[in-house]
């Protein structure tokens, strides 16, 4: 007390609000207090909670997260754990018919679900099996070896060449790109380290001597302190910037095929895979769980479809 008026302590108060914030924007807390009642938002915590316990990645917590909230946002008064089967495959028959979610969104967002009920509740998985859209069967989009050639060489920023070397020379995500630091560069084993990649995984990838040439004069130019790329001394260069180099050399050649850097990626697996390379060897490459992965490459590989003479270059047609 302090001349007869009471102090309010707020350090716990302060703390709380902290740790919220850690796990939700601040935007979606003021949101969510008027949409989402107590006991579900108490759900959303415990939720978030074990979504950072087991360490998934935060592009994993992010997509999760705005799935759950979602629905938590329609049921008002209804409380999510007690939600049967029934109406859950109602909340995703609502996903597909009013918010035209495609087959992965709707997978995401069964996912999502899922997670709570088995992994916050530890309800048994045979509760809600629930039933999966078939996911089409779309085939990467692959450039030619002319086309890499010619974005790589016509770049004039050294930086940005050597983005799109590392890009297409070890096949690498652009996640992982930003991620490499100095010393995932052994040039004595001529290889490169990719630390703790999707999955958690950490893998091995060969290292290009030409890469490895171009690498060693731009780091006498940059002189970078962590990581490879840096957008400012110590900080990893942006996935947008990085993503937004690409987009410029394509634009610059008019290249007009969709996608974006990743689209490297899958030429350097199709590249290898024309080149002879095994497909196993290809899968542990490019860090593949599944060979089921992989194996869409040889449906866009085109040294077999070349060697195919169309039915319509044997027909007589004339020139008139």
């Amino acid at each position: 007390m302090v001349q007869g008026h009471a102090v309010l302590v707020t350090t716990e108060l302060k703390k709380q609000l902290e740790r919220r914030k850690a796990l939700l924007p601040v935007k979606t807390i003021l949101r969510l207090s008027d949409q989402v009642n107590g006991t579900n938002f108490i759900a959303l915590q415990s939720y978030l909670n074990e979504i950072k316990v087991r360490q998934y990645s935060e592009s994993t917590l992010k997509n999760y997260r705005f799935e759950f909230v979602r629905l938590l946002c329609l049921l008002r008064d209804r409380i999510v754990g007690e939600l049967t089967e029934e109406q859950i495959k109602s909340y995703l028959l609502w996903l597909i018919q009013h918010k035209k979610y495609s087959e992965a969104q709707v997978h995401t967002a069964i996912n999502a679900i899922k997670f709570y009920f088995e992994k916050v509740l530890h309800q048994p998985r045979t509760v809600y099996q629930l039933p999966r859209p078939v996911k089409p069967l779309q085939l990467p989009r692959v450039h030619a070896k002319e086309q890499v050639e010619q974005m790589i060489s016509k770049t004039v920023n050294l930086k940005h060449k050597c983005l799109l070397m590392a890009a297409y020379a070890g096949g690498l995500r652009v996640s992982e790109i930003a991620a490499l630091k100095i010393a995932d560069i052994d040039s004595k084993r001529m290889t490169i380290f990719v630390e703790r990649a999707k999955g958690k995984k950490d893998r091995l990838v060969p290292l290009s001597q030409v890469l490895l040439k171009n690498l060693r004069e731009y780091f006498m130019i940059y002189r970078p302190k962590k990581y490879l790329f840096e957008g400012s001394p110590g900080e990893p260069y942006a996935v947008r910037s990085i993503q937004l180099v690409f987009q410029k050399a394509k634009a610059q050649h008019k290249i007009i095929m969709k996608g974006g850097i990743h689209t490297m990626r899958h030429s350097y697996a199709t590249h290898l895979l024309e080149g002879g390379t095994d497909i196993r060897f290809i899968q542990e490459l490019l860090g593949h769980n599944s060979l089921k992965t992989t194996i869409r490459y040889t449906h866009v590989s085109v040294k077999h479809l070349q060697q195919i003479r169309s039915p319509l270059d044997d027909l007589n047609l004339g020139e008139g």
